[in-house]
């Protein structure tokens, strides 16, 4: 290939740079995927970086170092950087030196960490965090095998897992995958409105991508859940399928239902309005890892135990680090899909989902579907106002958490959410913030309908059919609809507030408006990959400058310009109706 033809630029500190204008960049993209992670993905040139996560992943995968060094020779504009590839073979070496296995067949709740190298064994053994839940192997008869290593009970296997990744200490878990039980799975040819269904490429790609545990990444709107059913009906066992809330367990129900040839009697709703169980059983992440009491078991999450699931599906799958669903490690065993967004946590944890779910399989930058057609093209503007005269000495003398309220519940906002609304007639519209008294306010002055975690499901629902039906153009959130929320006709969001600094909340506010608009198929797809009478997106985020509140945002819009989203700036002028300085907002 001819330097010139070559679309990657390698560089000291391991990012590779991709340069999506040349002719060998999708080839080159594919050929990297494998060991590196995207990070950036702007208009010209994306970002990807070569960590030791990603070469774990690569390992577990069976590529090697020679590899590695082979695909970044053979697609580099220029001679890779001298000692770039030093450590390659240090870090992959790493996998596979600690191998969980099944040690006895007839005992099942027991595994063994097989560690051969004793150095290995004996850093493992100071590590405090895994005291409680390894066991010295001994050579006495009753472990005749003579193996090194520890044994662990099943029910901690996945925590075992993560705690030896932070140590640096990738596990090769060979520990045998349940087979579950049979279930016939077919995706329809035309979904239940008699509109055609035929899954996108990218789709297809992605669930072919999936090797039998691991994490699917694509935007908010490009059918993670289709990529989800078509995993179904390759795999054809009983799922069990764990989601956010309520409402999202419903939207699944609804898209198995018109999607597939499932019936209604093999789809099961658990959660805390219903608790039955079925071949294909959609749950909450709340029911099954809720107790009494801290010192008791899960009482929930045993039923789920009882049942031969052949696949667990983690929907919005960052979310599952978090101490709350840690439990969700017992299923171990069971083949596993993580589908996600954004796989952003702003505690930096996202190993854990390595060590509990399975290395990432697909991902796709953003602007590509956009570019596409997949989904709808999004205009980010970020408003600033100054705060009120009177919260200005209130603002300097609080602490650094109230600060950020003051700033974020500044009243000039509502006069904003009105302009906004008011030059935006024909836009169905998300109001979307993280106080509840600035929703409640809000929501009284727009006489619009508001959905916060107090809303009954049921409630909830009736609002979200009624604003996809047209009847209602502007409707407040809370959080609550940060994740799993399909609102086809969302073509603005203002954000008014949100917490603190979050990327992955950016990510999920903006992906609530990306669903291409007046697509002509149910999965919005035509014979050429494009969209027709599509209408732009609009999100605004509400910034109260000169205080903590614009330090947060900066944080937040740096997912945005990263995707390749381009962000302006604007500045409020209240003296101004229905303009900004800048112009119309």
């Amino acid at each position: 290939m001819a330097t010139s033809t070559k679309a990657l630029i390698v560089q000291s500190d391991r990012t590779l740079l991709l340069d999506i204008h040349c002719e060998t960049a999708e080839e080159t993209r594919q050929a990297i995927m494998p060991f590196a992670e995207l990070e950036k993905s702007p208009e010209h040139i994306h970002t990807y970086r070569i960590t030791p996560l990603s070469l774990w992943n690569a390992a577990s995968a069976g590529l090697t170092p020679h590899d590695v060094v082979e695909t970044l020779r053979q697609h580099s504009r220029y001679e890779i950087p001298d000692g770039i590839m030093e450590g390659f073979s240090l870090l992959m070496s790493r996998y596979g030196k600690i191998k969980m296995i099944q040690e006895n067949e007839n005992d099942k709740d027991m595994l063994f960490l097989q560690i051969d190298d004793d150095e290995i064994r004996l850093e493992i053994e100071q590590i405090k965090a895994l005291d409680k839940y390894l066991i010295t192997a001994s050579n006495d008869a009753m472990h005749s095998s003579c193996k090194k290593g520890f044994y662990l009970t099943l029910v901690n296997r996945g925590t075992v897992k993560r705690e030896l990744i932070r140590a640096g200490w990738p596990v090769q878990d060979e520990a045998p995958l349940v087979k579950g039980e049979d279930l016939e799975i077919r995706l329809r040819e035309k979904c239940l409105s008699g509109r055609p269904f035929v899954p996108r490429d990218y789709q297809l790609t992605a669930a072919r991508a999936f090797g039998g545990y691991g994490v699917i990444a694509l935007p908010c709107g490009s059918g993670k859940t289709i990529v989800g059913m078509l995993i179904m009906s390759i795999l054809k066992t009983n799922t069990l399928i764990l989601t956010t809330n309520v409402a999202a367990v419903h939207q699944w129900m609804e898209e198995l239902l018109d999607k597939t040839e499932l019936t209604s009697d093999q789809i099961a709703e658990y959660t805390g309005d219903c608790k039955a169980v079925a071949p294909v059983t959609v749950a909450t992440y709340q029911i099954i890892s809720w107790r009494p009491d801290k010192n008791l078991d899960f009482p929930h999450f045993k039923l789920f135990r009882e049942r031969a699931w052949g696949l667990v599906i983690y929907d919005e799958v960052h979310l599952l680090p978090a101490p709350v669903f840690r439990v969700t490690a017992e299923l171990q065993a069971i083949r596993r899909l993580g589908l996600t967004a954004a796989l952003i946590r702003e505690d930096g944890e996202e190993d854990a989902v390595f060590s509990l779910v399975g290395p990432k399989r697909y991902d796709v930058p953003w602007k590509d579907l956009e570019n596409r057609g997949w989904i709808a093209e999004a205009f980010c503007t970020e408003i600033r106002l100054d705060l009120p005269q009177e919260l200005k000495i209130p603002y300097a003398t609080a602490s650094q958490r109230e600060k950020y309220r003051i700033a974020a519940e500044n009243p000039l906002k509502e006069n904003i959410v009105l302009q906004l609304i008011e030059n935006h007639k024909e836009d169905q519209i998300l109001v979307i913030g993280q106080y509840l008294s600035q929703l409640d306010s809000l929501a009284k002055i727009l006489n619009a309908p508001l959905i916060t975690g107090r809303t009954p499901n049921a409630e909830r629902e009736r609002i979200y059919s009624s604003f996809k039906r047209g009847e209602v153009r502007v409707i407040v959130v809370s959080k609550v609809a940060n994740f799993a929320i399909d609102l086809p006709d969302a073509s603005m969001a203002v954000q008014v507030s949100g917490s603190f600094g979050s990327r992955q909340e950016e990510a999920q506010r903006l992906g609530r408006i990306l669903r291409p608009k007046g697509l002509n198929t149910n999965n919005g797809s035509d014979a050429n990959g494009c969209r027709s009478n599509t209408r732009n997106s609009w999100f605004f985020s509400l910034v109260s400058g000169y205080t903590v509140e614009e330090e947060f945002a900066a944080n937040r819009q740096k997912f945005l310009t990263e995707q390749g989203y381009k962000y302006s700036i604007q500045k409020w002028n209240p003296r101004q109706t229905g303009q900004s300085e800048k112009g119309r907002i």
